[in-house]
């Protein structure tokens, strides 16, 4: 059992089972024991590897997206440039080596990271030096905002509602056999304790799953990009409008059980993008159809800039093209949603959502 595991069990004896979406906070976030709060997860040495990591070239697409909508919008000055859950910084990095092109955009650019661990803090200081760090998008400034989410919403906490022969209950952590962590099912505590959607009716077995601060977040940004201009990237793996347990762990790049090893793996979900883009809509902002990242990508000219560099002798060019695009890699698994300010053009690489079109 890990140090956490046992804080946990000791909870559950004290207070009774766990809400799942405490179960992953504490997880991913206690002081001493959370997973981000004690180890840099990335790369070969940690648990997963993402986007960023790959290559460079993902990050100098987004750059380039980014920067075309800020021109597209008349370059506002000075603006947000903004990422959520920034990692070690890779994608910052790849982001500002690429807008340094774009005249007078890396001059006018805030650099600001929303970044819940001190850890991770540190080793993003590390990479791209002085900058500034906020612990919520709430927090972000009233003005321009140019911003990336890369695998930032499937670390936030979920709840789970499962169907059962008496109604909707919920999945929440208990004790099992020899007092180690196990699933069970608790009442779903009144009308509030979840949105409509999520406890409609359903065949028996079905599994729904919401993320409470998912909204709320898409909110604060979209509202900041309605008011002040600006456009968000979300990239992340999911779905649309979907259900299932996706509730899953990541150790040393392998699957395990979430419940084996609290604070020493990555706990995560699928993304539904629709409440997402529904919370966008309802604060202001225009939104995309949702992309695959591989369809995105390759709209935005990766496959041109793998050639490039891999015939000034990057070797790794071409493999890197394919696991980030291609569909039995990265390329369909992982979506990318866009909001934006209404007044402006559609950001590069996207569609508009149709009955957002009708009325921008």
């Amino acid at each position: 059992m890990t140090p956490l595991a046992r804080i946990i069990a000791a909870r559950i004896r004290l207070s009774g089972p766990m809400r799942l979406d405490d179960y992953m906070r504490l997880c991913l976030l206690h002081p001493e024991h959370g997973y981000y709060a004690t180890r840099d997860p990335f790369g070969a040495g940690g648990d997963f590897t993402t986007a960023p990591e790959i290559s460079q070239m993902f990050g100098e697409m987004v750059g380039l997206a980014l920067a075309q909508a800020w021109l597209d919008q008349g370059s506002p000055a000075p603006f947000t440039l903004a990422e959520l859950g920034p990692g070690r910084g890779t994608l910052m990095a790849d982001i500002l080596r690429a807008i340094r092109g774009v005249p007078g955009m890396r001059e006018a650019a805030q650099v600001v990271l929303v970044e819940a661990s001190p850890h991770l803090r540190r080793v993003q200081r590390e990479t791209l030096g002085d900058i500034s760090h906020l612990d919520d998008a709430a927090q972000l400034p009233q003005a321009p905002l140019f911003l990336v989410a890369n695998e930032f919403f499937d670390a936030l906490p979920i709840r789970q509602f499962r169907m059962g022969g008496q109604g909707w209950a919920e999945r929440v952590v208990t004790l099992g056999p020899e007092e180690g962590l196990a699933l069970g099912l608790a009442a779903v505590d009144g009308q509030g304790a979840a949105p409509e959607r999520i406890l409609r009716p359903a065949p028996q077995g079905v599994i729904r799953e919401f993320c409470p601060a998912a909204g709320p977040i898409v909110s604060a940004l979209a509202g900041r990009i309605a008011a002040h201009g600006g456009c968000a990237l979300v990239i992340d793996y999911g779905g649309w409008d979907g259900q299932g347990d996706t509730f899953q762990a990541l150790r040393r790049h392998r699957p395990e059980d979430p419940l084996a090893h609290p604070g020493e793996a990555d706990l995560t979900a699928h993304v539904d993008f629709a409440p997402l883009a529904w919370a966008a809509r309802a604060a202001g902002a225009r939104v995309s159809c949702m992309a695959t990242q591989g369809e995105w990508l390759l709209r935005l000219g990766i496959a041109q800039r793998a050639q490039r560099l891999a015939a000034a002798g990057d070797g790794g060019a071409m493999a890197a093209l394919h696991r980030l695009t291609a569909p039995g890699e990265m390329g369909h698994l992982f979506k990318v949603l866009a909001f934006w300010a209404r007044h402006a053009p559609v950001p590069a690489g996207f569609e508009p959502l149709d009955d957002d079109a009708d009325d921008a």
